[in-house]
């Protein structure tokens, strides 16, 4: 009788100690979350629509018939608007171009004016872009309206000032009380303000 009153005093006393020992592993356990990742932030791209204005500096190289030719330093100013489409823009542009280019025999060139149709490529802070449309010729032997076309690209150095260039082919038949055609490529670089 003693040996089992001791053996059910052990028994008691390893089930006593024993869920001592394990007390606390049933509750729920506890789960470190991981901290929530950090996303890069998104840049949103350059916005092109509104309206803009500055200043060309150029060069234009002037060919006409008879052997007259020259080229000399052009410059101006131009305003447009612009409306960005999301990956595209199209715009419309007035520009006017001032220039002294002595074509020989005593004719001058003296100024162009442009009314310009755009349409690029929108890659942020950078548009690339066709322009075409009708420009209009005043030459001390007169003046004619032609046609010209070419391409352009405007960085966005910041929101509102863009540096830029532009290259176009200029064509203008029967200039004056004349037969003279004149062909022209012009090259600007722009510096614009948009509003």
């Amino acid at each position: 009788m003693t040996m089992i009153k001791t053996l059910g005093a052990v028994t008691v006393a390893t089930f006593v100690l024993g869920s001592a020992a394990f007390a606390g592993t049933l509750e729920e356990p506890i789960v470190e979350t991981a901290p929530a990742p950090t996303l890069a932030p998104v840049v949103a791209s350059s916005d092109w629509t509104g309206l803009y204005g500055g200043l060309n500096l150029g060069y234009g190289d002037y060919d006409a018939d008879g052997g007259l030719d020259g080229d000399d330093v052009t410059y101006g100013v131009h305003f447009g608007y612009d409306y960005d489409f999301g990956d595209y823009v199209l715009g419309a542009e007035i520009e006017y171009d001032e220039s002294d280019i002595s074509l020989g025999g005593g004719e001058d060139i003296n100024n162009v004016t442009r009314g310009k149709l755009r349409a690029g490529y929108d890659l942020g802070n950078t548009l690339v872009y066709a322009t075409a449309g009708v420009a209009y010729v005043d030459t001390s032997f007169g003046n004619q309206t032609g046609g010209f076309a070419g391409v352009g690209a405007a960085y966005k150095a910041t929101e509102n000032i863009t540096v830029g260039g532009e290259i176009l082919q200029n064509r203008f038949n029967n200039v004056g009380s004349t037969t003279n055609d004149i062909d022209a490529t012009t090259f600007n670089l722009r510096l614009g303000y948009r509003f």
